[in-house]
């Protein structure tokens, strides 16, 4: 115990304190090498925050050891701060790799910039979600079914770049699907992912498009490795389905000017006594994810 107590007093007496401050400034190059640190410590997150961050603190240390060799004339510190410099010099090499890395075909960047920015998902994410779909975009020319009703298997989720979808079942048209919106959100949610099932409706390109796609048991198998990817797709889609519900219940009257509305669903049948009972054309079931029903004029 007396050995630690000496080890701690000479640690912090053992040193002269400053008699005297010395009155002249140090030179341009150490306040230089402080503006740099104060300014590179406000730096961000990210890839290009770390590109901030460590080209302003490598400049700082590079000019502390400036400062260190010409001014001080110490070894020790000089040392130190170049040890410093050189660490920061190679983290940012290190950052500018993986930038270069995280590259992307244009479709894939505007796509980026337009639905998983403005979510705050990272380059590093995105760039698994991108792996996932081989970093592919497809070709549908204009007229040519994606998914025809009663025949295709459902098998993947895919997402419109580009182009117009019409969604028709029997002949009658539903809904369009635009451009950042998902083709087969309803289907996709009403599987459970060892289930198998085919698309009950007909999606039908209007003018030639581009999507990607992610094949079913590939993505299953990202979202077991990622679960916060897992949650951002869960609310796209549940986001996605809520649009094409909405945009059905446009199309839905229950005569007398009326029309019916999903988010009250008793609200006419207070309104209306006389008015027989009514529903939606077209619901949500496990299996069958759009399926027509009768008594209702468009």
């Amino acid at each position: 115990m007396g050995d630690n107590a000496s080890f701690w007093e000479s640690l912090i007496y053992a040193h002269p304190t400053c008699a005297t401050w010395k009155q002249e400034a140090e030179g341009s190059i150490y306040h230089l090498a402080s503006i740099l640190f104060v300014v590179g410590f406000m730096g961000g997150s990210g890839f290009f925050g770390l590109l901030y961050v460590f080209s302003l603190l490598g400049l700082g240390f590079l000019c502390s050891s400036v400062w260190a060799w010409l001014d001080v004339c110490a070894a020790d510190i000089f040392s130190w701060n170049f040890i410093l410099f050189a660490i920061c010099f190679v983290q940012f090499i290190y950052v500018t790799y993986q930038v270069r890395s995280v590259s992307f075909d244009r479709e894939f960047q505007e796509l980026y910039s337009a639905l998983f920015q403005p979510l705050g998902i990272s380059l590093t994410v995105y760039r698994k979600i991108v792996m996932c779909c081989d970093a592919e975009v497809v070709t549908l020319e204009k007229e040519h079914c994606y998914a025809m009703q009663g025949k295709t298997p459902i098998d993947k989720l895919s997402l419109l770049v580009s182009g117009r979808i019409r969604v028709t079942v029997d002949g009658e048209f539903l809904h369009y699907i635009f451009p950042l919106q998902f083709l087969d959100s309803p289907e996709w949610d009403s599987l459970r992912p060892t289930e198998e099932g085919i698309f009950q409706v007909t999606l039908t390109a209007e003018t030639d498009c581009r999507y990607v796609a992610w094949r079913r048991k590939k993505l299953y198998l990202l979202f077991a490795k990622h679960r916060f990817i897992s949650r951002l797709f869960s609310i796209l889609i549940g986001s996605d389905i809520a649009e094409k519900l909405y945009a059905l219940n446009d199309r839905v009257h229950v005569g007398n000017g009326f029309r019916y509305d999903i988010r009250l669903p008793n609200f006419y049948h207070v309104s209306l006594p006389d008015t027989p009972s009514v529903q939606p054309p077209y619901r949500l079931q496990r299996g069958s994810p759009w399926r027509k029903l009768s008594g209702v004029t468009n």
